[in-house]
């Protein structure tokens, strides 16, 4: 069985390269895989491994400066999430490309798992997935919002675009975790929106905490790992991933005729062209030919 931590902790790290050789030589000494991203405004990332040498990575995580706090969420594997480790330097552990933005000065105002059905089921509060439209597309909360953005850097505009139709509105805002909501409602106080509030824990502490009858989760919660989606109970949900777009498949979808494994499927079979196509075979006859060897995949 495999320990999977989900983190994430705004601090100030001056010198955040620095802080890169011993981590990677921890987790890799300690059998962890995944990512780390550090950046100037702290760290962010999913690793997994043997639970013991996952508790060393978080001790070690928490003994650097302002993140004696930091939290994270568990969960486990049957099989490897990950197939490498990769710590990465960055301008922003979440871009959002926007410099004035610093959740580090204040967020919105955090709702427990226990508390967000009576919040989000009020007249006058505005939903809001600040998640990328694929993520959405397997599963959301009633009622919410949808921005349709690609990327976590497209809010900002879909916000200026659509402001006016959350007047005397107040806005509730999840992500999977938390740290998109950190950084979009810090950016929605900036806007002078005084009523913010946030998922405390993402949507993966309301699946962990709120039993499913009380749910009102629809669907399920795309993953940045092997596992793909979870569900209630953060059980591992049905949902594969194509390898030519990265987005979430059921295995129903591999007997439509788009589908070609490592190649395409149905969402992306009409935005690649044949020269993309062509390589993506190349690629997965290596990833073939590499597991048959016995090779370590990349993650």
């Amino acid at each position: 069985m495999y320990s999977i931590a989900a983190l994430y902790h705004f601090t100030r790290f001056d010198d955040p390269a620095a802080i890169k050789p011993p981590l990677l030589a921890l987790c890799q000494a300690q059998g962890v895989t995944g990512t780390l991203l550090l950046a100037r405004e702290g760290v962010n990332g999913t690793i997994a491994g043997p639970r013991d040498g996952i508790l060393a990575v978080i001790a070690h995580l928490r003994a650097l400066p302002g993140c004696e706090t930091l939290e994270w969420k568990e969960a486990t594997s049957t099989v490897p999430p990950f197939n490498r480790m990769k710590v990465k330097i960055k301008r922003e552990i979440v871009t959002m490309n926007q410099p004035d933005v610093d959740p580090m000065t204040g967020t919105g105002h955090y709702v427990t798992p226990e508390d967000w059905n009576d919040l989000i089921g009020s007249d006058d509060v505005a939903v809001i997935d600040t998640r990328n439209d694929y993520e959405v597309a397997i599963g959301t909360f009633d009622g919410a919002v949808d921005p349709q953005t690609k990327s976590f850097g497209d809010f900002p505009a879909w916000w200026e675009a659509n402001k006016e139709k959350f007047h005397n509105k107040k806005i509730a805002m999840f992500c999977t975790g938390g740290i998109r909501c950190e950084k979009s409602t810090n950016y929605l106080l900036g806007q002078g929106v005084n009523d913010v509030y946030h998922l405390k824990g993402g949507i993966l502490k309301y699946l962990e905490e709120v039993p499913q009858e009380q749910s009102t989760w629809q669907g399920d919660c795309f993953v940045f790992d092997a596992r793909v989606s979870v569900g209630h109970g953060l059980r591992e949900g049905p949902h594969e991933l194509c390898h030519g777009c990265r987005q979430p498949i059921l295995p129903e979808d591999k007997n439509r005729p788009e589908y070609e494994t490592g190649v395409s499927c149905h969402k992306c079979y009409d935005q690649t062209t044949d020269w993309d196509k062509d390589r993506f075979r190349e690629r997965q006859k290596q990833l073939r030919l590499s597991a048959e060897r016995g090779d370590p995949q990349e993650g």
